[in-house]
């Protein structure tokens, strides 16, 4: 039978591990060595579930979508991760790495961000534990994600504007693993997605496969059984998508769909479809598929969409599409644009860029009316406003 799940050395069938500078071994091996003991102890799990309950606001609700059931002839769910705290998912996982970082006796956080809201959900946490924090963006980030840039001063986060390379996601997390190999002993790099050396994919993925638990309890309790028909996120590095499927994994009857950035389409040279245009290597810690050229030059990928512009992939995410679990689809840019403005005008609510890649994909798929389709809506789209006037309203 497949095994979806991590090995003993951080891979998923041929991608994952740890490729590391020898400064940092000490501390990824201590965090490989410690963090399933810390996670499943009593303590952990006690405050965890506190946090989420009485912080984050979970569990986030499931809301059936009437119009876009109708609309695709099925029957639609939205996990409802814009109505956390800070407004999108990335807040499970800050909240859990920041407790083991304490359990480990850090004292220092650091983080990268694209869009902005891991490092808005990384500044939260800091100020509610009281912990120095240090978050890098691309310059080009931090110009067009400038809301997130405030909240993350004003929570008493420092705010590195990376100027290297495009000046965007992959730049950032370059410095910031930088600053962790200058700073190994007291400092703990909150990674914001499913990528990165091992543990941090799985330990990503299973601090977000809260989403996924709540999803079987409410589908049991709307629909009388506890899985889907077809689960569909958005995927750029991976974590609310990880989420969405950890518990579903291995329920063969659960159809998996991803969708990723095409920004102005694959073969446009503007694109960042890794899965769909990308190849084997090594970056940031781990074995992946990678938007490079032939001789393994990072090729900058390009998405409308600053949380989905990663020239890689989750690990666990190239395997399952590679075995074919997982279904994988390009959304370009127009695409995730007029998913969001329909989702506003009907619903409602106003999407993240990311979560409206997911939504896009919906009319990609053919449905069977007994369907039943949860869509995990990664976040609000409060830090997109200026791009969504820019582009269909100014």
């Amino acid at each position: 039978m497949q095994k979806f799940s991590v090995d003993d050395r951080g891979y998923y069938g041929d991608f994952g591990g740890a490729y590391i500078p020898e400064i940092l071994y000490g501390c990824v091996t201590e965090l490989q060595r410690k963090y399933l003991e810390i996670m499943e102890s009593k303590s952990f799990q006690k405050e965890f579930h506190a946090l989420l309950r009485d912080y984050v606001g979970r569990p986030s609700p499931l809301y059936h979508s009437g119009q876009l059931s109708e609309r695709y002839g099925c029957k639609i769910y939205l996990k409802r991760e814009d109505l956390n705290h800070t407004g999108a998912h990335k807040i499970n996982n800050t909240i859990g790495q920041i407790l083991i970082a304490q359990r480990m006796g850090k004292t220092r956080i650091i983080a990268e961000t694209g869009a902005g809201q891991h490092g808005v959900a990384t500044a939260t946490v800091c100020a509610l534990m009281q912990m120095p924090c240090t978050v890098y963006m691309g310059k080009t980030d931090v110009e067009r994600q400038a809301p997130n840039v405030k909240k993350m001063e004003m929570l008493g986060a420092t705010v590195v504007p990376v100027t290297s390379g495009n000046m965007t996601l992959k730049d950032a997390t370059n410095e910031a693993i930088r600053d962790w190999c200058s700073h190994p002993e007291d400092t703990y790099y909150i990674i914001g997605s499913t990528i990165g050396p091992h543990p941090y994919p799985d330990m990503v993925a299973r601090l977000q496969s809260v989403i996924g638990k709540e999803i079987k309890a409410q589908l049991m309790e709307k629909e009388g059984r506890d899985y889907p028909d077809y689960l569909i996120a958005c995927v750029g590095g991976g974590s609310n998508a990880g989420g969405t499927i950890y518990d579903f994994i291995d329920n063969k009857k659960v159809k998996i769909v991803l969708a990723e950035a095409g920004g102005k389409g694959i073969n446009s040279g503007y694109s960042a479809a890794t899965i769909q245009l990308g190849t084997v290597g090594v970056l940031h810690g781990c074995k992946t598929l990678l938007m490079q050229t032939e001789d393994g030059q990072i090729t900058e990928p390009y998405s409308i969409s600053a949380g989905l512009d990663y020239p890689g992939i989750g690990p666990v995410h190239a395997f399952l599409a590679s075995v074919k679990r997982a279904q994988v689809l390009a959304i370009n840019d127009d695409e995730a644009i007029d998913a969001a403005f329909e989702l506003t005008r009907k619903d409602g609510i106003i999407p993240a860029l990311e979560s409206a890649h997911a939504l896009a994909a919906l009319g990609k798929i053919d449905f069977k009316p007994s369907d039943v389709v949860v869509l995990t809506l990664s976040g609000r789209g409060d830090k997109d406003m200026e791009t969504y006037i820019n582009v269909r309203m100014g």
